[in-house]
Formats: structure tokens, C-alpha cells, sequence
């Protein structure tokens, strides 16, 4: 019978999955922020959790990196930038949000049927969550390439980023601190200039639409 860790384990990696439907068929930029605050939080529990169960130290700083990076601080820079910007609303999708949904199940069953090989060669007690850990990935490189506007592309890329973390912590435990410590840290850097780009794009499209960048690029 699995154990207690197990079992959260399980429940708080469902909710990772759930969230990423959440976000796939999300309308608002808003809501997208607040959902991937959300994905953070459930991130960083189920990371304490596995710290908790198997006596990792490493990981308590996992969730605390976690917790202050991706709960607290990109919200808040992700916050300022769309107030600043004026795009609190529209998210535009190049298909239906009925048919993203459905490559999205698909995309699941394919992660599931992936992970089923590489869950056998680990031996940790997440490594249930695998499969899960590889859907919330492809949901998350759904959205973005689903969507026409900046903001939630790069929402979409950090919804990738919080997967691959927890696809590290389903088979190895995570990864040196050192290198999460780099990854965020990019990550980081990489939402301020991107924040940057942003603005040029407003100042010189008056919009946030990549389609216009294309138009450019075809001149």
C-alpha cells in the first residue's frame, strides 16, 4: 500500500496537471499570472513533501527557491508588467480553445505512454508522477505556441520550466543546487528583458501582437 508522502505526492502532482489545463484554456492574462502563482505554490509543496519523505536536505531549498521565485517574485514582475502595459485581458489563441483542449488530452496520453519506459529505470517514490511531469511540459509548449500575444508566451515558457523541475524531482530527486540556482537566476534575468522587449514592441506596434513582428520580418 502506497505511504502517506506517496499518496500527496500523487494528489499535488494532479493538481499540477489540472492547473495546466487551467492555463491552456484561460482567457485572461490575469488569471494566467494567478494560475501560475498557483502551479508555483503546488510545486513547492510537493517539493517539501519529497524533502519531508525521503531526507533530501537539498530540496528544502528547492521549495524555498521556489516558493520566493515563482509564488512571490515573477507574479509580481508579470503583475507590474501588464499594468504597466494595459493587457490585463485579452488572451488570443490561433485555434479554439475546444480543440486546444483535445490535442491537450492527447498530449497527455502520449506523456503517459513516454514516461511509462524511463518510470521503470528510476527508483524514487515519485516516479509515479513521471508521466504527469511530461504532460504538464507538452500542456505547457501547447500554450504558448497556441497563443498570439508576448505576455502568456513567456507565461507558458515558465509553466515549461516549473514542469521540467518537476519531471527532475519525479526521477532523480532534483538537480544540484548549484545548477537550480543558475536556472533561476536566467530565468530570472530573462523575464526583465524580456519585460524590456516588451515595451519596445508596445512603443513601436502599439500592440503586443507577434503576427505584426512577422509582417516586418516578410518586408
Amino acid at each position: 500500500m502506497p505511504s502517506l508522502a506517496t499518496q500527496l505526492i500523487h494528489l499535488l502532482a494532479a493538481l499540477l496537471l489540472l492547473i495546466a489545463f487551467a492555463m491552456l484554456s484561460q482567457r485572461r492574462i490575469l488569471s494566467l499570472i494567478h494560475l501560475f502563482a498557483t502551479q508555483g505554490a503546488v510545486l513547492a509543496l510537493s517539493t517539501l513533501v519529497v524533502a519531508v519523505s525521503t531526507g533530501q536536505a537539498h530540496l528544502y531549498w528547492s521549495a524555498l527557491i521556489t516558493l520566493a521565485l515563482k509564488v512571490l517574485l515573477l507574479p509580481w514582475i508579470l503583475h507590474r508588467l501588464i499594468h504597466r502595459l494595459n493587457v490585463q485581458w485579452d488572451v488570443e489563441t490561433l485555434i479554439n480553445i475546444p480543440t486546444t483542449m483535445l490535442v491537450g488530452i492527447a498530449l497527455v496520453v502520449f506523456a503517459f505512454n513516454l514516461a511509462v519506459p524511463i518510470a521503470q529505470l528510476a527508483g524514487t517514490i515519485t516516479r509515479g508522477t513521471l508521466g504527469i511531469a511530461l504532460a504538464c511540459v507538452l500542456l505547457a509548449f501547447l500554450m504558448m505556441i497556441t497563443r498570439r500575444k508576448a505576455v502568456p508566451q513567456v507565461i507558458g515558457f515558465l509553466a515549461m520550466e516549473n514542469g521540467l523541475f518537476f519531471a527532475a524531482t519525479s526521477a532523480t530527486y532534483g538537480m544540484p543546487m548549484v545548477v537550480e540556482l543558475g536556472i533561476g537566476l536566467d530565468i530570472l534575468v530573462a523575464v526583465l528583458i524580456l519585460g524590456i522587449f516588451f515595451f519596445q514592441i508596445r512603443e513601436t506596434f502599439d500592440s503586443l501582437d507577434l503576427r505584426h513582428m512577422e509582417r516586418l520580418r516578410e518586408r
